[in-house]
């Protein structure tokens, strides 16, 4: 009998139709941000990336990872029990979302000056990331219950009409007011959460205290590591709104935040729609020496695909984002450092606490010199600085992930013979 094919990370088959789904619905997204920074222009354009970067931010806090906690319970769980705890995850994270964006709003005056932006915009802010939580948690409840094509059709149906209604209110209104666009961001997550739940079979009733207590201590590793990896990258943004002005943030999101995002979009929409299910009963030290030959190959690979599709970016956005040889090479290199860490960090993340824990150790150790050597080069060079430190960021946090995860996932040594059998054995060869 032949043996099932398998994929890089093992034992689990290609979903080429789910994949290719996800793939153009990720396109298509990039495709209406393209679009946006087109026409709105790189000020307009660097506000609206400051609002999200900021959304992604604080989206951690009320989503605390349910999500990831979700495709593990979830392939794990009784058929019988998968309802329940879909129900559990959503209605708390819409209970805390909620509490946390009425807060931020009626508290928006005072927690604007630290973060240097004005109350109306971290209020946008505040309501972006109650509606990316409740998107992302969705998107992790359906990928636990690996409904993919369902998931995949979706999203890119969400993805079509947000680029056709931005290419009406640039072209035909000549809309450039970024929070036009944010607010149909806001909209398209909005409709599919409402689309996309009554499948999820979710009953206010079967809400319970004990699988909410359990999700929430699971996803506790989780939410640490993504509040310290959410601030390290994106807390470039807001040291160049804070050192140079939204101009240059619009043009540094088109040579590092819209490739990064597009890239990582990809990889979690087409790669990780089934990946990370799998992940979560993969053999887990196979999984990491499978990662540890193939990261150079992601490195040179997504920095390749990345210069050659930010050039492409660049020509159609026109002369309104200054185009450099040096520094689009540079943006691919700290690109590609950073896929290689995002992969070991989603695969340390489906290793339960075990890898939860290596993880936080690593963000421990890595995030004071990666945030300072940021700050350093933001602060003296601006828009080249904020390119310099990513790449070298990324790089010492590979460098630091990269030699825990060998230490802690290295393969087990052959099995030691007892002391009598080797002493039996050192007899025989010196008699011989």
């Amino acid at each position: 009998m032949k043996p099932p094919r398998t994929g890089l990370l093992g034992g689990h088959g290609w979903a080429a139709g789910p994949t290719l789904l996800s793939s153009l619905a990720s396109g298509t997204a990039a495709g209406t941000t393209l679009v946006i920074a087109r026409g709105a222009g790189p000020r307009e354009f660097g506000h609206f990336t400051l609002v999200l970067t900021i959304a992604l931010i604080v989206a951690v806090g009320m989503l605390m990872s349910l999500h990831y906690v979700m495709l593990q319970e979830l392939p794990r769980a009784e058929p019988a029990d998968r309802p329940a705890l879909a129900a559990t995850a959503f209605l708390s994270t819409l209970a805390l979302g909620g509490g946390l964006t009425a807060a931020g709003a009626l508290l928006s005056p005072v927690l604007a000056v630290p973060v240097g932006v004005d109350a109306r915009t971290l209020c946008f802010s505040f309501a972006l990331g109650l509606s990316l939580a409740l998107n992302q948690l969705t998107e992790g409840l359906l990928r636990g219950l690996k409904r993919y094509t369902f998931v995949a059709t979706l999203k890119l149906a969400v993805a079509v009409v947000y680029l056709a209604g931005s290419a009406v209110c640039l072209l035909v209104f000549g809309i450039r007011d970024a929070e036009v666009y944010l607010l149909a961001l806001i909209a398209t997550n909005v409709v599919f959460v409402l689309v996309a739940v009554p499948g999820l079979g979710i009953v206010p009733r079967s809400w319970s205290w004990a699988p909410a207590r359990s999700q929430y201590r699971l996803g506790a590793y989780m939410t640490v590591i993504a509040a310290l990896t959410g601030v390290l990258f994106g807390i470039d943004v807001i040291f160049l709104n804070h050192w140079a002005g939204k101009g240059d943030v619009g043009v540094y999101s088109v040579y590092n935040g819209f490739p990064k995002r597009l890239l990582g979009v990809l990889f979690t929409d087409g790669v990780g729609l089934v990946l990370l299910p799998a992940l979560a009963v993969a053999d887990k030290p196979a999984v990491m020496r499978r990662i540890a030959r193939i990261t150079p190959l992601v490195a040179a690979g997504t920095a390749a695909v990345s210069f050659a599709a930010s050039t492409v970016f660049f020509f159609l956005l026109g002369g309104g984002y200054p185009y450099s040889l040096g520094l689009m090479a540079l943006s691919s290199l700290g690109i590609g450092a950073h896929m290689v860490f995002n992969l070991y960090s989603v695969a340390l993340s489906m290793d339960g606490v075990r890898g939860a824990r290596l993880l936080v150790g690593c963000l421990a150790a890595g995030t004071p010199a990666a945030l300072a050597c940021l700050a350093a080069c933001v602060a003296r060079w601006g828009l080249t600085g904020a390119l310099a430190g990513f790449a070298l960021g990324n790089a010492i946090l590979v460098a630091v992930v990269a030699t825990a995860t060998a230490r802690t996932y290295r393969p087990a040594g052959p099995p030691r013979r007892p002391a009598a059998q080797e002493g039996e054995t050192e007899r025989v060869e010196a008699q011989r």
